[in-house]
């Protein structure tokens, strides 16, 4: 038979683990209404591509178009650059989009990021049709300014328009030879065009970047800067705090018969667990001072779960004897921030996910061991209470 047990007691014990099933729960209804988005929102297939003919639309364009180079830069927003030099200092280029009702943009940057490219960026819709250079100078708002810049363009035959549910942005820049890394953005259909009198942008909602050999007309994608520190960050803190703790955790409630072989498990992955979340912190930390992100609320809770972690550590340095009378006391305090730890630690690292918007792979992999990690305490839960 199965001893009953008080259930505040039982909720408590495992509110980590209930934690999980309610992500899981929370996350596949969320991939199935992002899945569905996507189906409802994706475009009609384009009416332009690298074999369409732009003489139908020489009416709108106020410079040659006839030899200009082509290449799909961005096959997913279905992006299509033609370029071409038009003399000595002097290129055309033609960025060919799907309607969005928001703005796009083509930034040129000296080292594939963002932040201090200079870009062209136009929009089509909502009573509006206009086209401006901004300076990218960093990843807000207020930091994007129209009409700054390192771009010299020929303004009499710049020229934006719709046409069979596409955008065409054509432009002349002068320069001896365009930068190589170019930067594509996509603004948010939700948000209203740039408008008067500061057409300020509002954030993208996609950005990529390509590093263009105007020569050959072949395109590679680039990463994005400190992508290595960034991929580091994410599967430290993973492993460290999302991982290896919630194992730690179980070794400890499941396996307390095995003594003292528990014990020194339990201590080893715990250890190895915040060896491994304390780099993956650093590695935040070291990010945040690079980068020009808004990540207040992920830095916060990551410091937290930090903070915590030391906390434990002195805590089990300090700890009394099994036998003292405050053995009980820090018993409870010993469980309360273990999984007070685990439960921010698991918020987080879907929080961070989103952020860096590193895609459904990433939520699915996490997912799925969070997954094995509920349906391994449920085992563990039934046997442990049918030995009382």
């Amino acid at each position: 038979m199965i001893k009953k047990i008080p259930m505040m007691r039982f909720f408590i014990i495992n509110l980590p683990f209930l934690l999980l099933l309610l992500i899981l729960a929370s996350n596949h209804a969320s991939l199935c209404m992002i899945h569905a988005q996507s189906q409802s929102q994706s475009p009609s297939p384009s009416q332009d591509s690298c074999n369409s003919n732009l003489a139908n639309l020489n009416g709108q364009f106020f410079f040659d178009t006839s030899s200009l180079n082509c290449i799909p830069v961005w096959s997913s927003e279905n992006f299509i650059l033609r370029y071409g030099q038009a003399g000595p200092s002097l290129w055309s280029f033609v960025l060919s989009t799907p309607s969005t009702n928001s703005y796009v943009g083509m930034g040129f940057s000296s080292n594939g990021g963002m932040v201090g490219s200079s870009a062209i960026v136009g929009w089509v819709g909502g009573g509006s049709t206009n086209m401006k250079k901004y300076l990218l100078g960093g990843q807000t708002p207020s930091q994007v300014l129209a009409d700054e810049g390192d771009l010299q363009i020929v303004g009499n035959t710049s020229s934006i328009f719709s046409e069979s549910a596409r955008i065409y942005m054509a432009f002349q820049l002068v320069t001896n030879q365009p930068r190589q890394r170019l930067v594509y953005a996509v603004g948010d259909s939700s948000s209203p065009p740039p408008g008067t009198p500061s057409f300020r942008l509002t954030r993208h909602r996609s950005q990529i970047a390509l590093r263009l050999d105007y020569a050959s007309g072949e395109g590679s994608r680039i990463k994005a800067p400190y992508s290595n520190l960034k991929r580091a960050h994410g599967i430290l803190n993973m492993i460290g705090w999302g991982i290896l703790l919630p194992v730690g955790v179980m070794v400890a409630r499941y396996f307390k018969h095995l003594d003292p072989l528990w014990f020194y498990v339990h201590t080893s992955v715990q250890s190895l667990g915040f060896i491994l979340g304390l780099s993956g912190v650093i590695a935040g930390l070291v990010l945040d001072g690079r980068l020009d992100a808004s990540v207040g609320k992920h830095k916060g809770l990551g410091i937290t779960i930090l903070v915590l972690g030391c906390l434990q550590v002195l805590a089990f340095m300090a700890r009394p004897s099994i036998d003292a009378k405050t053995r009980k006391y820090w018993n409870w305090y010993h469980y309360i921030v273990g999984r007070l730890i685990i439960t921010f630690a698991i918020v987080n690292i879907f929080y961070g996910i989103h952020l860096a918007k590193a895609g459904s792979s990433w939520n699915a992999g996490y997912g799925v061991v969070l997954g094995i990690f509920v349906i391994t305490v449920l085992v563990l839960e039934i046997r442990m209470l049918r030995k009382k």
